[in-house]
């Protein structure tokens, strides 16, 4: 397992803060590379009642990337739309390490839940 020096924890917020973000659950349906780009995959994400696309910049940390089709992960749904690359991204993938400068790994749930299913 790799180490880190642990970084400081950020600023304290409220709880009204914390309810803003909605963050679900979403079932990667397709992955595909981004046009000229060293580190974004696109995303088609099912939420339950509707997809969307979320680009990432992990295609440097997966050796496969259609390895993570069909797995569920934590996304933020109610960010705005964001154009890179030429594409837009209409959410961002929870991912554990890369802030730190780890290999990322997806945040995932436990046990398989209903699309669409809220964390928090």
């Amino acid at each position: 397992m790799e180490t880190i020096n642990v970084a400081p924890i950020k600023p304290i917020i409220s709880l009204d803060v914390l309810d803003k973000i909605d963050i679900r659950v979403g079932t990667i349906e397709r992955v595909e590379d981004v046009t000229g780009s060293e580190k974004l995959v696109k995303l088609s994400v099912d939420f339950g009642d509707h997809k969307r696309t979320i680009l990432v910049g992990m295609k440097l940390d997966l050796s496969e990337p259609k390895d993570i089709e069909g797995k569920q992960a934590l996304f933020v749904v109610n960010l705005e739309p964001r154009k890179m690359m030429g594409e837009i991204s209409e959410g961002m993938l929870f991912d554990i390490g890369h802030a730190d400068g780890l290999t990322a790994v997806l945040a995932v749930p436990e046990t398989a839940v209903p699309d669409g299913s809220r964390a928090g």
